[in-house]
């Protein structure tokens, strides 16, 4: 017999919001960590976030084998982080369980130490997509409610605008877009960061990523030999996109780097507007913080 565990308890009141605390011991906090750091939905958490995330993680104890957690078709409430046991997944393809002993429908996946389920039902507030189950006993779960999950990923993705938005405004090359359309770019951008020596982009490699240096400084190297400076607001990578160049240089990171990055697919979709300015860079010198020539693109 399966008994769930996940409940419809009304949200509390959103606007007193405060996020919940749990007190974890030092390897859990490192477990959980590891756990969340996995899950692309907490990749644009800042520190702040991920600590509350963490703190507001509770813990569930899975005493028995056959333990339903979640059911397919029902409201989802809570993002959940494996930390012992397994669980396996079960969908129905009439999207809920039925009755008798197949009502559960086809088992699909099986989740271990370290996975992670339930963030989709919360992210767009759809009914549950599998049946979860404990597939041994002793299990053990972290929770995080539907409250705590929302605020803070949707005042994280607003803040990311903004401070992408913000960045862009400062970008020369950029200046001419307008507002609607940074905030689209805003929105496509991905943070990578680099340590001191790291290396951004590798000569030979094709392009496949446009770059703004949002904080430190990088230099672009011809074999040994360097050749360009870039600190912040300056951006490379843009003309191996344009003419479907392989690197013609590594760039590498000389303090501790934050860039963000655009697919060359959204690159090609968003910048349209600056494509002709983009060119125009290397032959003009328009100054954009960044020399002439662009030497990430081949001759």
């Amino acid at each position: 017999m399966t008994r769930p565990i996940d409940s419809n308890d009304p949200p509390r009141d959103y606007d007193n919001w405060t996020p919940p605390f749990t007190e974890k011991t030092p390897e859990q906090i490192e477990r959980l960590k590891h756990a969340i750091e996995g899950n692309f939905l907490f990749n644009h958490l800042d520190d702040e976030q991920s600590a509350q995330i963490l703190g507001a993680l509770v813990e569930k104890p899975i005493p028995a084998r056959g333990i339903k957690v979640i059911s397919q078709g029902d409201a989802g409430d809570y993002f959940y982080v494996v930390e012992r046991g397994s669980f396996d997944v079960y969908v129905n393809p009439c999207g809920f369980i039925e009755p008798g002993p197949d009502g559960l429908g086809n088992k699909v996946g099986n989740i271990q130490a370290g996975g992670s389920f339930g963030e989709l039902a919360l992210m767009y507030n759809a009914p549950r997509a599998a049946t979860i189950i404990s597939a041994e006993g002793s299990c053990m779960l972290w929770a995080l409610d539907r409250v705590t999950f929302r605020r803070i990923l949707m005042e994280s993705t607003f803040a990311r605008r903004r401070m992408y938005e913000s960045f862009l405004e400062e970008v020369p090359i950029l200046s001419s877009l307008t507002p609607y359309e940074r905030s689209k770019i805003a929105d496509a951008l991905e943070t990578q960061k680099f340590a001191p020596g790291d290396t951004i982009i590798h000569e030979g490699d094709p392009g496949h990523s446009f770059y703004l240096l949002e904080s430190g400084e990088a230099a672009a190297y011809k074999g040994t030999e360097k050749v360009l400076s870039y600190n912040k607001g300056d951006f490379f990578g843009e003309l191996a996109l344009l003419n479907d160049a392989p690197r013609a240089a590594s760039v590498v990171a000389v303090t501790d780097v934050k860039v963000a990055t655009l697919g060359k697919n959204a690159f090609q979709r968003l910048l349209g507007p600056v494509e002709g300015l983009l060119r125009r860079t290397r032959y003009q010198g328009v100054k954009t913080g960044v020399e002439e020539m662009d030497p990430l693109q081949q001759e």
